[in-house]
């Protein structure tokens, strides 16, 4: 859900108004003097100057683009894992889990471990839904959040009906379409808010909760809401537990 870089121009300055050297005034001397015989005046025979077209100022070169994350369909059905543990987050009873990340896809598992550590730990997440402590580990987790190409996806999912663009929870699996992960959904602007959605609505199967709708125009979604396919005409909400104003 990658940065874009800002292109900013140097204007030359001008030298209108700049003293001469040494802060020298650059007109002649001001001293009056006798005035001298002046002679009969030469006639002028006017000259058309030539006009010529200056070249036109260079412009600045094209911003560069975005660069664009390709996610391959398929892959070899094997997962970098999230080397340490995370600190414990929340009271209540343990869940554990690992984050993995589909060998081949171009995507940093540390910064995903990031995300879904800081999600996972968020007081307004599940810890406070449901009274949970969390903790990332190596390995025998509780659960196994996987990052897999969309092809993977369907395979780890089924009888599931992913499609290539869902995701889903089965069994101990919670699995993270990664086509969604960087391309999000229509419901959020934002990747790093739909990022959160994502976790948090898989972990909540995980957790033994089951759909929901909008309770009506313009109320908080829930986030076990089905929002990567619309808002039913809610509020797009990531969090199970969402403070005040949101």
């Amino acid at each position: 859900m990658v940065a874009l870089g800002a292109l900013t121009a140097a204007a030359a300055g001008v030298g209108a108004g700049v003293l001469a050297p040494d802060g020298v005034d650059p007109v002649a001397d001001r001293t009056p003097t006798r005035a001298e015989p002046s002679a009969p005046p030469t006639p002028v025979v006017a000259q058309a100057t030539p006009l010529t077209t200056a070249p036109p100022a260079p412009s600045d070169p094209p911003p560069p683009a975005a660069a664009v994350v390709e996610i391959p369909e398929r892959g070899p059905g094997t997962f970098r894992v999230a080397g340490g543990r995370s600190d414990v987050g929340g009271d209540g009873a343990l869940l554990t889990y690992t984050v993995e990340v589909e060998r081949g896809l171009p995507l940093r598992v540390r910064e995903i471990a990031a995300t879904v550590d800081a999600t996972l730990a968020d007081p307004r997440g599940w810890t406070s839904a449901e009274d949970r402590s969390v903790q990332r580990v190596e390995r025998d987790g509780d659960l196994r959040i996987l990052v897999a190409t969309p092809d993977t996806t369907d395979q780890l999912c089924a009888p599931l009906d992913t499609g290539g663009r869902l995701s889903c929870r089965n069994g101990e699996r919670v699995v993270l379409n990664a086509w969604r992960w960087v391309h999000g959904a229509d419901a959020y602007a934002g990747i790093a808010q739909y990022r959160r959605y994502l976790v948090n609505h898989e972990v909540g199967h995980a957790l033994g909760n089951g759909h929901a709708d909008c309770d009506g125009p313009g109320a908080l979604a829930p986030v076990m809401m089905q929002q990567t396919k619309g808002l039913q005409g809610c509020r797009r909400n990531p969090w199970p537990a969402p403070g005040p104003g949101r």
